[in-house]
């Protein structure tokens, strides 16, 4: 179905089974800064999956290289024998596999083993704007030093087995701040001159090439825009392509976007769902028409038609699907063998990817949690014992827990009170530039079918259908309800749910305030929609700040959409009574009174409570029940989907 993404691809000698690659991105799977069993499996996964090439997370080049503490320190004689377990289970599956070279230099994110902040080296003396910090300038002899990181890194790549290496001058790390003129404010030879700022990024490259056997790749990844006051510009980055190829310092150049320097630029790291997808494409054309090196290109690619469609244009010669294979690892074969409606489509809401590592937590996927997992979840025999398992509840929650169980052998009927599946999520897929999260649905709705799980619609489960079904164990997946608490005068106010905005259940009127618990997607969402509807919007929060439980790429797009559109967002407000015209708030560290005039309807998005009342019966009844997801309480579609992996993994 896809001949140009599965048709082979040679770069210096290497032969590529198809087109289809994986980014380096930070998994956090290591310890103590060196790779770890867990990280072999993880990269075994996509490469049994079928990917053409694996390029493993960004590994420090230098003692300087310090962004945070789950960093592999490639540069450490240590790293070398999980180096070597890594390219080996990839190389098992047919699979090449690069390692990148990184310095971050001015990103520094995290704090060392004590908790405290290291020195953030930069060309020149800056103020971070995203990661608050003040840059230590380089010193002449510390950027030749660094230069030599490089290659004793890349020689332990090859040593270790890896086919390449791939300089990250991407997203505004350490080459990249070199080549902007406005990062770059130094007066010596590493500076001024745009030759002087390609210096850096050159002298790397040459003296890998010098230090590295001929049959070594040696790539690059850049920004063609950063997208940030401050960064690469596609001038800039074009003519560092330009100098890069009239030495044939690369056999490759993977573009991307964005820098991960401020809050608007960061997001083109990982494009969440309200980028388009495939939106690099453009990227790629342009530089496609600059030079003649192959061109790696990644940034929404979800699909294989996407990835198609570019090929075929001869805007790439391979594109990077990374979440793609962590929402999915075996996307690829399934795409070669045709099976489009098998492929688990990644949904782009980043809260398991880029979010964990965000967290400080290994990478996983909302929709696969097997992702990151895969020593525990990812091989799951057959049972000797079925047992015959009723689910109740439709929603990600039951959906996953009825997929598992049938898989392994179990006989599965999954009962959902209403005449649809998908719970919350249907009501998530509802708010602005959110459709795709309804993509949860129907991914989990054709695991069910391909696991054989018999489905019934319209039919809640009581304990006489439990009983008359002969169910072993009754899996509650009832999931909860919008949280609608006693509040003072709401008898003379219009006060509605988050629900039944979303349901259309009532008018808001021309002026709303919404009030925000949880700083998840529901309040600054609800907020979102209202305002593009043309209403007057506030946005009262009781934390510090609007959707602070969103991973940052999302909030920062979202809130910056907020404020363009005016709506007015009020920290520290916790809701305490309404009347017929306006709606009262606390000041929750100061507890003094915040008026919200003039309102017309309060929107309620303070959380929900669960709906347990049958796991309660069935117990009563000496029913064998287990609850999970907001049955069991209420939280997101990571936690229940990642339990119904987990209880149907153990029946």
């Amino acid at each position: 179905m896809f001949p140009t993404l599965f048709s082979p691809f040679e770069i210096k000698g290497h032969t590529f089974r198809n087109r289809i690659f994986s980014t380096g991105h930070q998994t956090l799977i290591v310890t103590g800064g060196l790779p770890n069993d867990g990280l072999v499996a993880y990269h075994e996964a996509r490469a049994k999956g079928g990917a053409g090439l694996i390029i493993t997370e960004a590994m420090t080049v230098h003692e300087t290289a310090f962004f945070n503490e789950a960093m592999i320190a490639a540069y450490r004689d240590e790293a070398l024998p999980g180096m070597k377990k890594i390219t080996e289970a990839v190389h098992r599956h047919g699979t090449k596999v690069f390692g990148q070279l990184f310095h971050p230099g001015a990103e520094v994110l995290g704090t060392d083993s004590y908790g405290t902040r290291t020195i953030a080296w930069a060309p020149s003396p800056l103020n971070h704007e995203r990661y608050f910090a003040t840059t230590r300038q380089l010193t002449p002899e510390l950027i030749e030093e660094i230069i030599k990181g490089y290659a004793i890194t890349a020689e332990r790549m090859i040593e270790a087995g890896y086919d390449g290496v791939e300089i990250v001058a991407s997203h505004g790390y350490l080459p990249a701040q070199f080549l902007s003129p406005l990062v770059n404010q130094r007066t010596d030879c590493w500076g001024g001159s745009r030759e002087n700022r390609q210096r850096f990024l050159l002298d790397v490259a040459r003296l890998l090439r010098q230090r590295l056997p001929a049959s070594a790749i040696v790539g690059l990844r850049i920004s063609l825009d950063e997208k940030d006051h401050l960064g690469v510009k596609p001038d800039e980055a074009l003519a560092a392509l330009a100098a890069l190829e009239a030495e044939s310092l690369v056999d490759y150049m993977n573009i991307a976007y964005g820098s991960s320097a401020t809050s608007g630029s960061s997001p083109h790291i990982a494009p969440p769902m309200m980028i388009e997808a495939g939106y690099m494409r453009e990227a790629g054309a342009i530089v496609k028409q600059s030079v003649r090196t192959p061109i790696l290109l990644a940034g929404r690619f979800n699909q294989p038609q996407l990835a198609e469609t570019a090929l075929v244009a001869g805007e790439a010669d391979m594109i990077g699907m990374t979440r793609a294979q962590i929402a999915d690892p075996e996307m690829a074969n399934k795409a070669r063998e045709g099976r489009i409606d098998d492929i688990r489509a990644c949904i782009a809401c980043n809260q398991a990817c880029i979010g964990h590592v965000a967290l400080g937590t290994p990478i996983s996927c909302i929709q696969h949690p097997e992702t990151g997992r895969e020593l525990a979840y990812g091989t799951r025999g057959r049972t000797e014992q079925p047992r015959r398992v009723l689910v109740a509840g439709g929603g990600p929650a039951g959906m996953k827990a009825a997929a598992v169980a049938a898989e392994r052998g179990h006989h599965v009927t999954l009962c959902e009170a209403s005449g649809q599946l998908g719970g919350q999520a249907l009501l998530a897929q509802q708010l602005p530039k959110r459709a795709e999260f309804g993509g949860i649905v129907t991914n989990l709705a054709r695991e069910m079918e391909l696991a054989g799980v018999e489905v019934h619609l319209s039919t809640p489960v009581t304990v006489e259908l439990a009983r008359s079904e002969g169910a072993d164990m009754v899996i509650v997946a009832t999931g909860a309800l919008a949280h609608l608490p006693e509040i003072e005068g709401a008898e003379d106010g219009h006060v509605v749910t988050a629900w039944q905005v979303l349901t259309r259940e009532v008018n808001c009127g021309g002026s709303v305030v919404v009030a925000d618990w949880r700083g998840d997607w529901v309040g600054v969402g609800i907020a979102q929609m209202l305002a593009l509807e043309g209403r007057h919007v506030r946005l009262m929060t009781s934390s510090h700040a609007a959707g602070i439980n969103l991973q940052p790429y999302v909030r920062d797009m979202i809130v910056g959409d907020l404020m363009r559109m005016g709506v007015a967002i009020t920290p520290y407000a916790r809701l305490a009574g309404v009347d017929n015209d306006t709606a009262y708030f606390e000041q929750t560290t100061t507890g003094e009174a915040i008026l919200a005039e003039e309102t017309e309807t309060v929107v309620l998005a303070l959380g929900h409570r669960s709906q347990d009342s049958l796991l309660a019966a069935l117990t009563a009844s000496g029913i064998n029940a287990e609850a999970i997801g907001d049955a069991l309480s209420p939280r997101s579609a990571e936690e229940a989907v990642l339990e119904g992996l987990k209880v149907g993994a153990a029946i």
